[in-house]
């Protein structure tokens, strides 16, 4: 059963449910310009919900806002079910959808984060226990006030030993990603990361781009783990592409801390693509969304291409927008029918290339693995034969990476 509240959005909720494998049965809306201290909705609107609940008989009551520890044990209590917030519905999607060890880590860490401050919900039945002649008794001379606080102790004295061992796996983790990073760098290899909402089909479209078979479906949060695959691009030749885990409105902070390690890979890159579901009413509030995620990742700054994907489902043919200086700025595809797709790698190579020139490139006849090289990284415009059997080479290329090829295979480069 849903509880909605004025700022939500009822369709998004229910997506969330049933990722998470509910069924719903029941919808509830509620207006209020202060959320109550005890129970987050007035008692007119809890008693609504009881008898709603009874009706239908749900049995997980689901709030579209994030509840106090105590506010969700006086609903849980009140309306005799379970209660999640929107923040424990989406830690209960995450634990469902992670794969990888790193994944389960991220996402164990990010609930033990959510339920160290929820530790005094399972032990409000033992009390504090007060005894002996005129104070608290043996317990207060010890400084333990009572059983309950005891076992409170411990609980969090566990889970603080459990964060403290997960975020050392991932520290190993991060400096791994680290590492990876200057081998790419050293090699002079671009990395671009697909960031964007949640479902707006950034692994159908990572899996166009680089032929691979990354788990894609829609629903919410069907990717998790990062992945990362080669992209072979015009003039720039080999880079590296990364897909991530989608982003939500009021993303829980605590899973953005969680995923740190995974999203620095976004921070670090040289290009972002933002995908968006173009045929969604709220795809602006979704990119805005997605830019606020961005920002306190601190991958504000990082060069953004704004994709505009699912075009099949609306009136869109494909095609690239251009800035006012005459570099993309958005474009128009299909991952599903891959219409649109060579304007996008065309975009994307674009906006990575760094002082392309055109020049000529002239190879001996034993040098045919550096003109299969030149035509695999998309560079040659044309090509001609001299009787001698050397070949003249009309290339457009960056001048960086020419001087690298020819320095490597001492080339005659022509003016």
């Amino acid at each position: 059963m849903h509880i909605e509240q004025e700022d939500s959005t009822a369709e998004e909720l229910n997506e969330l449910a049933l990722s998470a494998g509910l069924v719903p049965v029941g919808w509830v809306t509620a207006k209020r310009r202060y959320p109550d201290p005890r129970t987050y909705i007035g008692s007119g609107k809890l008693d609504e919900i009881h008898a709603e609940s009874d009706r239908v008989e749900a049995r997980v009551i689901l709030f579209d806002q994030d509840l106090s520890p105590t506010q969700e044990r006086n609903l849980e209590r009140l309306l005799n079910r379970r209660v999640l917030g929107r923040t424990g519905l989406i830690l209960e999607i995450f634990a469902q959808r992670a794969r990888t060890h790193e994944g389960k880590l991220q996402v164990e860490l990010a609930q033990l984060q959510h339920a160290s401050t929820r530790l005094v919900r399972g032990w409000t039945h033992l009390d504090r226990q007060r005894g002996g002649a005129g104070g608290r008794g043996q317990g207060a001379a010890m400084g333990v006030t009572g059983a309950g606080e005891t076992q409170l102790e411990v609980d969090q004295r566990m889970i603080r030993t459990r964060m403290k061992r997960i975020n050392e796996r991932l520290m190993r983790v991060r400096r791994q990603r680290t590492q990876n990073r200057r081998s790419r760098q050293r090699a002079d290899i671009r990395t671009v990361s697909l960031v964007g909402y949640t479902n707006a089909g950034k692994s159908t479209l990572f899996n166009r781009l680089c032929e691979a078979n990354v788990h894609a479906a829609d629903q919410l949060f069907a990717t998790l783990d990062p992945t990362v695959r080669q992209l072979e691009l015009p003039v720039v030749g080999k880079a590296v592409l990364t897909d991530t885990v989608g982003f939500i409105r009021q993303l829980p902070h605590g899973l953005v801390d969680a995923f740190r390690a995974t999203l620095e890979e976004v921070s670090q890159a040289q290009l972002l693509v933002q995908v968006v579901d173009a045929s969604s009413a709220d795809k602006h509030l979704h990119m805005e969304q997605v830019n606020l995620v961005l920002e306190e990742i601190g991958a504000e700054q990082v060069p953004q291409l704004v994709v505009f994907n699912k075009i099949d489902l609306i009136d869109e043919p494909p095609r690239i927008d251009f800035d006012e200086i005459g570099m993309p700025r958005r474009v128009w595809v299909s991952a599903v029918s891959g219409a649109g797709i060579d304007l996008l790698i065309e975009a994307i190579g674009q906006l990575l290339a760094n002082h392309v020139i055109e020049t000529t490139v002239t190879l001996a006849p034993h040098q045919g693995q550096i003109r299969a090289q030149l035509f695999a990284q998309g560079t040659v415009l044309g090509e001609e034969t001299g009787t001698d059997g050397t070949i003249s080479m009309h290339v457009r290329i960056e001048q960086q990476r020419l001087l690298q090829i020819a320095h490597r295979a001492g080339m005659q480069l022509a003016s």
